[in-house]
């Protein structure tokens, strides 16, 4: 593969990947990884100077989730959910909102968690029951939110609540701070990769949330959602170009040195037309990752296509690369001697949140179709 170009200090990847296999064994939310990458100014990349940010392009963040997957996928994850909040409050928040809440997340003072899936709601966002009922200048929410990121870390949640009948137009994003009453966590739930990650049960206890704390106006949440979604699609796409690479170099690197049958590996016909399939996937991934980048800064219309295109292709291709990485080494793989095995666990989630990839190849399928 080529040489990468370091979007992250080598100093900075080196302390994350050094503390990745204890991450994964203690099931531990990477607390000083997180301050470490709100040191560097990597949770507002795309964000306005105004609010926090650098004003990178999209593209910029997109390389740096890539490179912390590559030794990480559990801090890239912090990444990838940071991106989600601060992408929602760009999007649908006003002056007092992001300079409050969108600053702080961009400049990491605590994690965000974005509250959408429920029990009954994952792929189908329509089907959303937590409630919302306007009462005394405040909305109460009632409700459950499942398999969230972040539960009990974070200083704010985004949640989205039902606040009418209508499937989709009656969705409401609401910011709901960790100190407010109501607020309950529901046990951590054991996940097969990406074990950093707090993952848990959101529960909404007749929370009572200012009116002056809905993102956007009433009604707005499922296209705010999309938007959102569209961007951070891409992030996904990115971690699992990060992973694969990762898994790589590693495989690569084994098969130069593991002498069978009198040579190395690495020269047996058969494994360089692994190799060689490998590759090709990795570098169209980055390519398609780094095209839904660009349609994003340039906030033209394919920016839907692009980002389901870089999610789902990137993310499968990153099952295949570990998966044929952890039997290109054959015994060893299957070990903790080495990190594929963790990275193999780590890579199925990328094709699973953010919306499965057979949900994105419907939408894919839709996009072009209008075309």
């Amino acid at each position: 593969m080529p040489e990468r170009q370091n979007y992250i200090s080598r100093a900075v990847i080196e302390k994350i990947q050094a503390s990745a296999q204890q991450i994964d064994e203690m099931e531990s939310f990477p607390h000083e990884n997180f301050r470490l990458l709100a040191e560097q100014g990597l949770f507002g990349l795309h964000i306005s100077k105004k609010y926090g940010g650098s004003e990178q392009p999209f593209y910029t963040n997109a390389k740096v989730v890539e490179e912390v997957a590559n030794v990480c996928a559990s801090t890239s994850v912090l990444l990838c959910t940071q991106a989600l909040t601060t992408c929602l409050l760009e999007l649908g928040g006003n002056e007092d909102q992001k300079s409050n809440y969108l600053r702080a997340l961009a400049e990491g003072k605590y994690p965000g968690a974005f509250c959408v899936t429920e029990k009954q709601a994952g792929s189908d966002v329509s089907n959303i029951q937590t409630q919302a009922v306007f009462n005394d200048d405040s909305y109460v929410l009632t409700g459950e939110k499942s398999f969230i990121t972040n539960a009990g870390e974070a200083g704010v949640y985004l949640v989205l609540a039902r606040t009418g009948s209508h499937p989709t137009k009656g969705l409401s994003f609401f910011v709901v701070e960790a100190c407010a009453p109501g607020l309950e966590f529901g046990e951590h739930v054991e996940t097969l990769g990406v074990r950093g990650s707090s993952v848990g049960t959101v529960i909404l206890n007749k929370v009572r949330v200012p009116k002056e704390n809905m993102l956007g106006i009433e009604g707005s949440g499922f296209k705010l959602l999309m938007k959102t979604f569209n961007r951070s699609r891409t992030l996904v796409g990115a971690q699992g170009v990060g992973i694969a690479k990762g898994a790589f170099q590693i495989a690569l690197n084994y098969l130069k040195e593991r002498i069978q049958f009198g040579k190395p590996l690495s020269e047996q016909p058969m494994i360089q037309g692994m190799l060689a399939e490998l590759g090709t996937k990795i570098i169209t991934a980055e390519l398609l990752v780094k095209e839904a980048a660009m349609h994003i800064d340039k906030e033209t219309s394919e920016i839907e296509k692009y980002a389901s295109m870089a999610k789902y292709y990137a993310t499968d291709m990153a099952m295949q690369v570990t998966t044929d990485a952890v039997q290109l080494l054959g015994g060893y793989g299957f070990t903790k001697l080495y990190p594929l095995e963790r990275m193999m666990r780590d890579a199925k989630v990328t094709q699973i949140y953010d919306g499965t990839n057979q949900i994105q190849r419907i939408i894919i399928a839709r996009q072009l179709l209008k075309e």
